[in-house]
């Protein structure tokens, strides 16, 4: 399954700890509400939910607009209203965090050992596209090894990838394992920022572990959202490292445990909301 990554067009995540940004949430709304309905919700309804986490009314029309433009959402006039519902894009990018969230999980206690290794080469003038495949790479849970060389636990399918891009003819993949002197945690600390990435995690449990979500969201609607956000762009960050090679106080699974238990108690009453609020329709085709 080819993995989508946050591109110029997708957004990026934010900064741990960090309000997160507008398209991120957006995103994160659409995935919860909208994604499998086959339905569009109506701008004033998406307004009226973005109130909730101090959102305005200006931001999220721009957002939504912005969002058209980068063919992640499509816009429906039907009479004086406007609908918007995602892309095939759009759902591909959110089912894949999806599976991130569910099944996929925050701690790899199953590596077998095996790497996967990606070299390329691009002209200079080609950035734009050393940039797409750069993020691609991290959403597939690469890390860059040295120059030209990127590297990820397992046997991830590049494939995809190169096709997508357009760069089969410039990227070189193997399977392999490490040889001595190589060592497989010395390959996590070069290529992966080990650090950077617990302390994301010990964000989350600093923003939320007191059970109590943040101060901008004002109901169940604006915490399952804020929730989901905040864990995408952890899930968005983690190359899912091997545990064994990890700290032993790696936080990770203690804010996975956080995490669902939050989203248990939020979803009821967030679903109540959005059927009171949520204006929907569904496009003809």
């Amino acid at each position: 399954m080819t993995q989508p990554a946050p591109t110029a067009e997708t957004g990026s995540p934010a900064e741990p700890g960090s309000s997160p940004r507008p398209q991120s949430l957006m995103l994160t709304f659409f995935g919860i509400h909208v994604l499998g309905t086959g339905t569009a919700l109506s701008s004033a309804s998406v307004i009226d939910a973005f109130a909730r986490v101090d959102v305005g009314e200006d931001a999220v029309r721009s957002t939504l607009t912005r969002m058209v433009g980068r063919e992640l959402l499509e816009r429906h006039r039907r009479g004086r209203r406007m609908y918007f519902s995602l892309t095939p894009r759009a759902a591909e990018v959110l089912a894949d965090g999806q599976e991130r969230i569910h099944r996929t999980g925050a701690v790899n206690r199953a590596w077998d050992g095996t790497w996967t290794l990606v070299g390329f080469s691009l002209p200079e003038s080609w950035r734009r596209e050393r940039h797409d495949l750069r993020s691609r790479l991290m959403w597939a849970g690469f890390g860059p090894l040295q120059s030209g060389l990127w590297v990820a636990p397992g046997r991830v399918d590049v494939a995809p990838i190169a096709a997508e891009l357009g760069l089969g003819g410039r990227i070189r993949a193997f399977h392999g394992e490490a040889a001595a002197p190589t060592e497989a945690g010395d390959l996590l600390r070069t290529a992966f920022d080990v650090d950077a990435i617990a302390d994301g995690y010990r964000a989350f449990l600093a923003r939320w572990g007191d059970g109590a979500a943040p101060g901008e969201a004002r109901d169940d609607l604006g915490r399952l959202l804020l929730l989901h956000t905040d864990w995408l762009d952890l899930v968005r960050r983690d190359p899912h490292l091997p545990a064994e090679h990890l700290p032993a106080d790696w936080p990770a699974e203690t804010a996975e445990t956080l995490f669902r238990d939050l989203s248990a108690r939020f979803e009821p009453g967030a679903r109540r909301i959005a059927e009171e609020i949520l204006d929907r329709w569904e496009p003809e085709g």
